[in-house]
């Protein structure tokens, strides 16, 4: 089973994500986004994934969002994800994708059911 989880080594809960992972034994491809975050179709396959709005996976309270304006309910979607390729500490973290679904690791256990 391929498993990858988009990773930022500096989060508690992405850290935690990851140790539970490994520690069921399961094998994953680790993906360091802040170092190479994914553009614009990779959110947006990510997002289909997940099943939600590109606004429920930003992180609000991060500087860049207040910066950028994006409490502006006029912004669509696409403005919401080209920011979040431009500038990956948006996206909310860790996601976690297995068995063609993804799931948030916000619990930790909340990636086991896509396992």
């Amino acid at each position: 089973m391929a498993v990858r989880i988009y990773h930022n080594s500096r989060c508690s809960k992405s850290r935690a994500t990851l140790e539970l992972l490994q520690a069921r034994g399961v094998a994953c491809e680790v993906v360091h986004y802040l170092e190479t975050p994914p553009g614009a179709a990779e959110l947006r396959e990510l997002l289909g994934l997940l099943g939600m709005a590109p606004r429920r996976l930003l992180r609000t309270g991060e500087d860049e969002y207040e910066a950028l304006g994006l409490d502006d309910p006029a912004l669509d979607d696409e403005a919401i994800i080209a920011a979040m390729a431009a500038h990956p500490r948006l996206i909310e973290r860790p996601i976690v994708v297995a068995n063609g679904k993804a799931a948030i690791g916000r619990p930790p256990e909340n990636v086991l059911a896509i396992l």
